[in-house]
């Protein structure tokens, strides 16, 4: 049984496992999609487990040369991607919650100073936003009118909140959480992921949490609030050259 819920299997081995298996052993696998978005014509998957899955489109393999490898490995295609100046962008952690820590998360009751928001409380949230340095507001990405929101108050002040919005066309839930910074390490941030994740579990949809791998503050946050890691994905670069 996997550790993972079928939504979440289903839907990453559908973007990297559809197509035509170029290559595939025991550890890495190459596939040829011609359907890819512009945006996403060359991914890169490397699960918790150690497997790395990449998938790229005829004319992204045919300019690397892939067709005329005999021999291929993670290394190989990297070294092919770079000397043709493709870049990727710069893998993001993937996080999900297990369906064992799922099923905890369901029996557990909205802790106080938590609510969910709606666009009623646009001059609240207004607040909060004015509050957070531009940088935050951007890494974060939480917006009011996002499918859901929550936030966790301190004496009736919005100190952290968590946004979210359905993902890649499939039952999964994309998050965002920001809290200010006079009020990090007081588990705002962890209660109120916790929270908009078990809505969004009961609304049908599986909770994602994205971060870059240099934000090590991000990664133990995601821990905390119980979050397992999937594995590291990494697309093309606006940047590359075709």
């Amino acid at each position: 049984m996997s550790l993972f819920s079928q939504t979440i299997t289903d839907f990453w081995w559908g973007q990297f496992l559809k197509g035509d298996v170029f290559y595939s052993d025991e550890v890495f696998t190459v596939t040829i999609n011609p359907n890819l978005s512009t945006d996403r014509r060359v991914m890169v998957l490397e699960t918790s487990d150690g497997r790395v899955l990449a998938v790229l489109t005829p004319a992204m393999a045919d300019k690397i040369g892939l067709y005329q490898l005999k021999d291929l490995s993670e290394r190989t295609f990297l070294q092919k991607l770079n000397r043709e100046g493709i870049i990727l962008h710069g893998a993001d952690y993937l996080f999900y919650f297990s369906e064992t820590d799922k099923n905890v998360l369901l029996q557990e009751k909205l802790e106080s100073g938590l609510r969910q928001l709606t666009e009623k409380a646009d001059t609240v949230f207004s607040e909060f936003q004015s509050s957070a340095s531009e940088q935050d507001l951007d890494n974060a990405y939480v917006e009011l009118d996002h499918w859901a929101v929550f936030g966790s108050f301190e004496q009736d002040r919005l100190v952290s909140a968590a946004s979210m919005y359905p993902w890649g066309n499939a039952q999964i839930a994309d998050l965002g959480v920001l809290t200010l910074a006079p009020f990090r390490g007081k588990g705002h941030a962890r209660k109120v992921i916790r929270s908009i994740c078990k809505y969004a579990c009961i609304q049908g949809y599986e909770p994602q949490y994205r971060c870059q791998l240099d934000n090590q503050e991000s990664v133990s946050l995601a821990k905390a609030a119980g979050l397992t890691l999937f594995g590291k994905w990494n697309v093309i670069s606006p940047d590359s050259t075709d």
